[in-house]
């Protein structure tokens, strides 16, 4: 059975471990690229990460954007939103049906 991690700071993303998902609270580039590695390599299908630490590990996510799993998904922090997620949800969009729906 597969798994969801959620990775980020302590205050953007404590509430997720209420839903049963696996929470890693992480704000170190290094420390989140090897984590990224780990979980991927692991029976985990879905990454939420903050988009400040998705920032952070740009590279690292995106030797994943081409695998099937897991999916990365950027989400924004308590702090804001940059607005990375929802342009990387565009582009992942326009990719599969050949044009931005979502506009």
């Amino acid at each position: 059975m597969y798994k969801v991690a959620v990775i980020g700071d302590t205050a953007s993303v404590s509430g997720f471990a209420a839903l049963g998902l696996s929470v890693f609270r992480e704000t170190e580039p290094e420390k989140i690229s090897k984590l990224i590695s780990k979980l991927a390599a692991s029976d985990f299908a879905v990454i939420y990460i903050t988009e400040p630490a998705a920032a952070m590990v740009s590279d690292t996510i995106n030797k994943y954007r081409s695998s099937k799993l897991p999916s990365i998904v950027l989400i924004p922090a308590i702090e804001g939103n940059t607005g990375d997620g929802m342009r990387a949800l565009h582009q992942a969009v326009e990719k599969a049906v050949g044009s931005d729906i979502l506009n």
